[in-house]
């Protein structure tokens, strides 16, 4: 910037390598040359032709029949003056076939009018029909999607998907596309006509025409660049509503209600400020179009008028198929085909704007399902199994109460059979949210089977992490994490996680009844199965005191519960999975002291056996812990039991003795 504060302007041409005008739009040219093309619409009527072929050519049948017969009405109109009219003004016409030409005129005007109905009703069906499979498709791709997608986009936003850009392709399905092929159609006919009625009032049209296209790549240009932003910007309003609903408690606990208005504002500002571009361009394009059209409909009456006073001669088929037309009706037949063409161009020049919305739209469909999924390279599953009296472990066709990993050998073309224990070890692992910013240094430690394992630390310091990183819902970067001695890397992601029973800080139940929720954890459970779980974790009094006991049902989030009975319920549904691994992410932190002593009952029985992980920040809640792990920014500085530790007199000593809670 010079020091005037005036922007720098480039001089063509300029010397010492600096780029000039021409070399600059040489440059963007070739950066456009290179730009991959974008597919996105090719592909959404892909989904279409592909599910509603036969439909869609019945459409394309209709829309041909609708387009001619209305081309057709200047033919009639002209035939009408012709042989009727004309001849009957100078007393020299028979009007003995007038009813048979009316007659013939009303069939295939009825004809018409029903291929626009069938085309329509159909339309209706094949849009509905394709927007439900690509949202089947898009749900599909989104579970398989890794955690860090969802870390990483609002989940307003990802709403917005399924809601504001699906809508996009609706308008583009239903309406877009026949109006596209209907106009199109009318555009060739309406040339052909005009070519048999007169070739000197055609080259007029054609000027006109090069005027009308010059409109459009100005205004339909600007309109599109602005559509593309509308779609992107209403996302991220979306996004911004649904994290503001989520956190409505926040907003007013922190009397944060100015502030967050003044955010909304901004964000809902740029989306007017760009829906009102993008609208002012495409609001603009039918009246101009439609100016040029009557300009060139009055010049067009002009000229023709001139040529039946001046006596001009005409160029046309029409001259060698019907000789006796007369030049009235030959104009009158030209100005009404003109005003279908010039609204033809008109009416694809409209859809230029839901176009460009819908191709923004089908871009962040598709940026989304094409976003790699989990990548899954396991191939150790978890499978019921049998144990000998030596030892011995098979596989089962039924459960037993034992699992076993099924480890294949490809190698050497076996398959052996390792018991699930719950001996869970990490070496020497580093991880990095982001390439570069590692969170966890050297991670090293030891769950053996039916071991509690504490962690604490303050937030941050990389206790879920841990868990995450057990759970693969990410990658380690470094170091090795083995499962009953296997590689994790090696276990397939779902047999993994099967064998992981998760209680998480945040609860997220589901519309349906308690049983159901509960059931979440294991869908083959029994309403029997569901009760005991629920008695396990000390929630089943409380949902018995609802009216509708089990069958109460919970929306939003269960909003009609207490947060305790929310978690108490999220425990049961770990407690109904019966997971030989449990990860327990302060699963009492929602909870009073007095629920957390009968939770801690429950959860004692439901330990009984199995290796537990706890994240707490309530100290209280891993007093009786085998191994109590204290974390400082990703690394641990801390092991040993509670009495161990305390002897140390050092953080966790400090932690202890200052107070119950970590701060």
């Amino acid at each position: 910037m010079p020091e005037n504060g005036k922007k720098e302007t480039v001089p063509e041409g300029a010397p010492d390598g600096l780029p000039g005008r021409k070399t600059l739009k040489a440059m963007n040219k070739e950066r456009k040359k290179n730009m991959p093309k974008d597919k996105s619409l090719g592909r959404v009527l892909g989904y279409m032709f592909k599910n509603y072929r036969a439909r869609f050519i019945i459409v394309v049948i209709c829309i041909v029949i609708t387009a001619v017969v209305s081309a057709m009405s200047s033919i009639v109109l002209q035939i009408l003056i012709s042989n009727y009219i004309q001849p009957a003004l100078e007393g020299t016409g028979d009007l003995s076939g007038l009813p048979g030409f009316i007659t013939v005129c009303a069939a295939i005007f009825l004809v018409g009018v029903a291929a626009n109905a069938t085309y329509n009703i159909i339309m209706a069906r094949i849009g509905q029909g394709t927007l439900d499979i690509i949202r089947k498709d898009m749900f599909r791709k989104m579970q398989t999607l890794p955690i860090s997608y969802f870390d990483t986009h609002q989940s307003g936003d990802i709403m917005s998907l399924y809601t504001n850009d699906v809508d996009t392709l609706r308008q583009l399905i239903t309406q877009t596309v026949p109006q596209l092929i209907n106009s199109g159609v009318m555009l060739l006919a309406s040339v052909v006509i005009m070519i048999y009625y007169s070739l000197w009032l055609l080259l007029v049209v054609i000027a006109g025409v090069f005027v009308m296209l010059l409109a459009v790549r100005h205004i339909a240009g600007s309109s599109v660049r602005y559509f593309i932003v509308q779609q992107n910007t209403l996302g991220k309003v979306n996004g911004y509503i649904e994290e503001s609903m989520h956190g409505q408690k926040v907003i007013k606990v922190f009397c944060h209600e100015k502030q967050a208005k003044a955010d909304f504002d901004e964000r809902n500002d740029a989306l007017c400020d760009a829906a009102t571009a993008a609208n002012t361009y495409g609001n603009i394009l039918m009246p101009v179009l439609g100016n040029i059209g009557n300009i060139l409909y009055v010049l067009l009456a002009i000229i023709g008028s001139l040529m039946i006073v001046l006596g001009g001669v005409n160029v046309g088929f029409i001259s060698l198929i019907d000789p006796n037309a007369g030049m009235i009706s030959i104009i009158i037949g030209f100005l009404t085909i003109v005003r279908s063409f010039t609204q033809s161009i008109a009416t694809v020049s409209q859809q230029i704007n839901f176009i460009a919305q819908a191709g923004a739209g089908a871009r962040r469909i598709f940026n989304m399902m094409d976003t790699p999924p989990e990548e899954d390279n396991g191939y150790v599953e978890l499978v019921y199994a049998n144990k000998a009296e030596d030892g011995t472990v098979t596989e089962s066709d039924h459960y037993t109460g034992i699992w076993a990993w099924k480890h294949p050998h490809k190698a050497e073309g076996t398959v052996t059979y390792h018991e699930l224990i719950g001996d869970i070890e990490m070496h020497d692992v580093d991880f990095a949210y982001v390439p570069g910013k590692t969170v966890l240094h050297d991670i090293t430690l030891y769950a053996k089977p039916g071991q509690k394992v504490a962690f604490v630390g303050a937030t941050g310091a990389g206790k879920t992490t841990i868990t995450n990183l057990i759970n693969r819902f990410y990658d380690i970067e470094d170091g090795k994490i083995r499962y009953d001695g296997i590689n994790i890397n090696k276990i397939k992601k779902p047999d993994l996680r099967n064998s992981l029973g998760m209680v998480l800080q945040e609860t997220n139940l589901f519309t349906g009844t308690i049983m159901e929720n509960i059931r979440y954890g294991n869908l083959e459970a029994t309403d029997e199965e569901v009760i005991a779980a629920a008695k396990l974790a000390n929630a089943h009094d409380f949902i018995m005191r609802l009216p509708d006991g089990y069958n109460t049902m919970l929306e939003s989030d269960g909003a009609n519960l207490s947060q305790g009975q929310r978690q108490l319920i999220s425990i049961a549904r770990t407690a109904c999975e019966n997971a030989p691994v449990l990860i327990l992410d302060e699963a009492t932190s929602s909870i009073d002291t007095r629920t957390e002593a009968l939770v801690q009952r429950g959860m004692d029985k439901l330990m009984e056996g199995r290796t537990v992980f706890v994240i707490a920040h309530r100290l209280s809640t891993v007093r009786n812990s085998d191994v109590i792990m204290v974390l400082d920014h990703g690394r641990i500085i801390e092991r040993g039991t509670h009495e161990q530790l305390l002897e140390k007199k050092g953080t966790y000593y400090h932690l202890y003795t200052g107070a119950f809670e970590l701060e």
